[in-house]
């Protein structure tokens, strides 16, 4: 005949074994939707076109890409788009978009605004547009890029472009992986990102939005830039580093907090 003490251990037995079935059951449900998730982050579209427009067509092609701009925001699939000129080549036009994967791109690309902006590009370019896929390192969300200066600031737009020298390219990556969360908690940074430019790994970008040009010499003077810049003078194949230097001028969509 079973005591009462063999049958509260029975039970309590029983009740272990369904909790770990539930601890298991529960980890293995956390650990799709972590893949879920990773999954999805990975298939985010990043990239970036240059385009060198003539001169007397410039005013018609900043037009038609405002457009592309402000239609690609509005779609659900969007992360982000921002299109700018070039501070010192007022025709060299950049436009910065991000979608949450490939499949949405190519279907957005299909619609009217992007059909748009690819019948021009024979009329009105150079030359055939340059085009950057870039793998995000320390990757914002979309709330994060969606994040505008504020109406008061006298916004200012940083890109840099970086020829690692082979081999110090993971050096470039760890150092910017200790500075990306001190230089992102900067009063006058907006926006900051690194981007590994896809095809080869020692190419990289920069994406800097200040606030001002004082928080801009704020940022240089931050004691965290100074292995960044001691690895820009030291490692990239074809210095000075300011050589790939870019201000960009924002001419859509100009959002404003």
């Amino acid at each position: 005949m079973k005591t009462t003490a063999y049958k509260s251990i029975s039970k309590n037995a029983m009740s272990l074994a369904a909790f770990v079935f539930t601890l298991i059951t529960g980890s293995a449900d956390a650990q799709n939707s972590y893949k879920i998730k990773t999954r999805v982050l990975t298939e985010t579209v990043s990239k970036m076109t240059r385009f060198e427009v003539k001169e007397e067509q410039l005013s018609e092609f900043k037009k038609t890409l405002s457009g592309y701009v402000s239609s690609a925001l509005a779609s659900k699939s969007n992360i982000m788009a921002e299109a700018f000129y070039d501070q010192n080549q007022s025709n060299v036009l950049w436009l910065i978009e991000r979608w949450n994967d490939k499949n949405q791109l190519k279907n957005f690309s299909k619609g009217k605004q992007a059909e748009s902006l690819q019948s021009l590009n024979e009329k009105l370019l150079k030359n055939v547009p340059k085009t950057y896929y870039l793998k995000d390192l320390e990757p914002l969300t979309k709330e994060q890029w969606r994040t505008t200066a504020k109406k008061e600031d006298k916004q200012l737009v940083i890109m840099l472009f970086v020829d690692a020298k082979n081999g110090t390219q993971q050096n470039f990556k760890d150092t910017y992986h200790t500075a990306m969360p001190q230089f992102r908690s900067e009063p006058g940074v907006v926006t900051y990102q690194l981007s590994e430019i896809e095809g080869d790994d020692t190419q990289f970008v920069t994406y800097e939005k200040f606030r001002s040009q004082d928080a801009f010499q704020y940022h240089l003077s931050f004691p965290p830039i100074k292995p960044v810049i001691e690895f820009l003078e030291t490692s990239i194949k074809n210095p000075p580093f300011q050589n790939g230097l870019h201000n960009l001028i924002e001419f859509a969509p100009l959002t404003r907090e």
